[in-house]
């Protein structure tokens, strides 16, 4: 998982626009992007741009660029507060406009995109989920024994992000973390930054061998919060151990299921006995872990058909409805096939 944390645009005005464009295009230099990609990413940002300024409340645009030296991808998740639309399908064809336009702008998001998601209720807002790649994605024979996806947002002001997460799929197993560096800014980045290299070299499943492990590696850093989930795939169970004010839930048709880290900071004191605590599976479940910048009433239950989207999708809607903008904030989301 690439940790760059997504950067925010708040697009209230469309006096804002060329300042985004020329911050954006900027990001995207970092990456391999030829003149016609350039241009793509041109027209996807001005309709994004234009859709926020003329229907939405409260307009965010996030953006993240990953230099993969493979296929190196642009981000881009357009948020908003309202008013929604009752069939957001029906929005995508060519000719279909609620403002009076061509209605032409949706439909060449999509066709210019390597990845489109759109979700969005009456009342309660819109994400719409942009991915554009130097080259065309190809699809997968097999399809993913999971997903997952992290939206890190520095608090206000800042460019360093003390959250971060992480993630390692094998064929036996699914290893997800959520750390949040104490206070905010590039101490915390880096107490985060040392808790995800211990974990990429480590290969214990169990996950209060990977905190025990985090916290003796993070002695000289400023110190952190983390969850650590492994899932195993053979004996079909979840196991969690924690340490700090990590919020983790498990949502499926069965209900929402929460767990309960214990008390401490991770490198500087933890408790004498890290318990493991096994959750049971069940099919399409969601994991979503947040730090303390986002509050803590969401429950993914309250959006209808989120299973059927990609999960950046769910991740936006938790940060757009409860992100506090006080301090860093992050939201990690796996989701199991």
């Amino acid at each position: 998982m690439d940790n760059t944390p997504h950067r925010s645009f708040i697009v209230t005005d469309r006096s804002y626009g060329a300042g985004i464009k020329r911050d954006v295009r900027l990001m995207a230099s970092r990456l391999r992007f030829n003149e016609k990609r350039m241009g793509e990413l041109d027209i996807v940002l001005a309709e994004l741009i234009s859709n926020l300024v003329k229907y939405a409340i409260d307009g965010e645009l996030l953006v993240k660029a990953t230099p993969d030296p493979d296929n190196a991808s642009l981000e881009l998740i357009s948020i908003d507060s309202g008013p929604g639309m009752l069939d957001a399908n029906q929005m995508l064809v060519d000719g279909v406009s609620t403002g009076g336009s061509l209605g032409q702008g949706l439909g060449a998001i999509k066709r210019l995109s390597s990845e489109f998601h759109m979700y969005s209720q009456p009342g309660r807002g819109t994400v719409v989920l942009v991915r554009l790649y130097e080259n065309q994605k190809e699809v997968a024979k097999d399809p993913p024994r999971a997903d997952v996806r992290c939206i890190c947002v520095p608090k206000n002001g800042e460019t360093a992000c003390g959250d971060a997460g992480y993630f390692k799929l094998t064929d036996a197993s699914l290893i997800v973390f959520l750390g949040d560096g104490l206070g905010h800014g590039i101490l915390a980045q880096r107490a985060v930054e040392q808790a995800v290299r211990v974990l990429s070299q480590d290969r214990s499943l169990s996950p209060g061998v990977l905190i025990k492990t985090i916290h003796e590696a993070s002695a000289h850093t400023r110190g952190l919060v983390g969850t650590c989930a492994v899932f195993d795939f053979i004996d079909r169970k979840w196991r969690f151990c924690g340490v700090g004010n990590i919020l983790t839930r498990l949502s499926g048709s069965m209900g929402v299921k929460g767990y309960m880290p214990q008390n401490g900071i991770i490198g500087h004191n933890i408790p004498t006995k890290l318990v493991d605590q096994e959750m049971p599976y069940e099919r399409n479940q969601w994991l979503v872990l947040t730090s303390d910048g986002l509050h803590t009433q969401w429950n993914p239950a309250r959006y209808p058909g989120i299973k059927h989207y990609d999960p950046s999708i769910l991740a936006a809607i938790i940060y757009k409805e409860y992100a506090r903008h006080t301090d860093d904030m992050s939201v990690v989301v796996s989701k199991l096939y």
